[in-house]
């Protein structure tokens, strides 16, 4: 077989895994109902990024919760909006996820070392782009990411 003859099957064997993938299950779950706010018809409230029941999650300091992007990271005990922090998963430098270190109060890329504080800001590079904050809303045991 020569080089032309194998990359041509190369690419039509390529072709048929994905579309094999996205049949199969690697798109998005259509049957997956989303957070609930409460209300009984399984709808997040409009604009809702991401939703936590403080009763089942996050309920220790330094826990987090990754969801569509998002990092969410309970700072300190109390259930209000000030005590959580949601910031982009993804460094500003390159893409790579990013952790909270707990003992340190702050978000690390394990990538190149970039720092973050608990709002997002650089604190070291080589990031120079800070990262973007979202708005934590608490109701009842109810907590929301938006926009």
């Amino acid at each position: 077989m020569d080089r032309q003859e194998f990359l041509s099957k190369l690419g039509v064997s390529m072709a048929a895994v994905c579309i094999g993938c996205s049949i199969v299950g690697c798109g998005s779950k259509v049957n997956d109902p989303g957070p609930d706010d409460g209300d009984g018809d399984n709808n997040p409230p409009a604009g809702t990024l991401m939703s936590v029941n403080l009763n089942n999650e996050l309920q220790s300091v330094g826990a987090s919760k990754i969801t569509s992007g998002i990092i969410l990271v309970r700072l300190a005990a109390a259930n209000e909006p000030a005590s959580f922090t949601a910031v982009q998963v993804a460094c500003t430098h390159q893409g790579t996820n990013i952790n909270f270190n707990t003992n340190q109060g702050i978000f690390i890329c394990p990538n190149h070392g970039s720092e973050f504080s608990t709002t997002g800001s650089v604190i070291q590079g080589p990031a120079t782009t800070a990262l973007r904050q979202y708005k934590v809303s608490i109701e009842g045991s109810n907590l929301t990411v938006t926009a």
